[in-house]
């Protein structure tokens, strides 16, 4: 096993430990205060990374700056204030896997806006996610989706996913004026700045204060571990392997944030969750392949 695969391994179980840790936080500090710290800690090590890595700030232009500006208003200030404020009601594997369906919107929307093929292995997966995410959604009752058995929690975690769906879509336009990790830097430093105004409006200094010792290691571990460190080992690995094998590791993030979240928060894993985590693993692992690949 390459050093790569391990860190891509290592990488998958990190972001599904982010589940965990945005659980911890949910009684603690208030979503948007969260997130704001959060930021702060991944951009000290973005920064830094950005610096000794690049060197040199991309030039922005007009168009080049609302581009930057849309990817930190969804993949930071929307996404992470979603995340953080269904995962007070949402347990971690069930927000996990309703999160994992992201790359089939990715798809859909990517013909829809950018006449990118789907092909028909590709539109399978679009149904197979889409059922196994109802599943997921309603607990066992996919029909509880339509008669009220989706909770708020549960809409803000689909709010987080379409938000990432959002940041993705934003980043196609963006990746061929810089580097990957110059936009996501500049992209993380946007949404912090978007994400201080509703902090003070929650007391920001009064949150920061009132947080706990484990709370202040789980805002750590989001900004350092699930941003900063997270992003570095995951481009490396599109580098040395490709982006399509480096994507096959986050079809692990919803496995390991199950079962993270049913050893470290004794979260139950019920047969809805294991039938719809299925459901949807395939239809992304489906909606990943690259064409004439055949399966096994």
């Amino acid at each position: 096993m390459s050093l790569i695969t391990v860190k891509l391994f290592i990488t998958a179980v990190i972001w599904g430990g982010t589940f965990i840790a945005g659980r911890m936080l949910g009684p603690e500090i208030a979503p948007f205060s969260a997130s704001f710290l959060r930021f702060v800690a991944a951009n000290v090590c973005l920064v830094a990374i950005f610096l000794l890595r690049d060197g040199r700030w991309p030039r922005l232009d007009a168009r080049t700056l609302l581009l930057v500006l849309g990817l930190g208003a969804t993949g930071v200030f929307l996404y992470n204030a979603f995340f953080l404020w269904g995962l007070k009601f949402v347990p971690a594997g069930r927000a996990a896997i309703i999160v994992a369906g992201n790359p089939v919107f990715i798809a859909v929307f990517s013909r829809l806006l950018f006449q990118e093929p789907l092909s028909r292995a590709k539109a399978l997966g679009v149904g197979l996610c889409l059922s196994g995410a109802a599943v997921v959604i309603g607990r066992g009752n996919p029909l509880g989706l339509f008669t009220g058995g989706m909770g708020v929690g549960e809409l803000a975690i689909l709010g987080a996913m379409f938000s990432w769906v959002s940041y993705s879509l934003l980043g196609k336009k963006v990746m061929g004026r810089m580097t990957p990790l110059a936009a996501v830097t500049l992209s993380c430093l946007a949404g912090m700045v978007l994400l201080l105004p509703p902090a003070l409006a929650e007391d920001l200094p009064a949150q920061a204060a009132n947080l706990s010792f484990s709370g202040w290691m789980a805002v750590l571990y989001l900004g350092v571990f699930g941003t900063a460190l997270g992003f570095v080992w995951f481009y490396q690995g599109i580098q040395r392997i490709g982006a399509s094998r480096a994507a096959v590791f986050i079809n692990f993030v919803p496995v390991s944030a199950t079962a993270l979240g049913a050893l470290l928060l004794g979260e139950p894993v019920d047969f809805s969750l294991l039938a719809g985590g299925a459901l949807v693993l395939t239809g992304v692992a489906l909606t990943n392949r690259r064409p004439g690949t055949k399966a096994a």
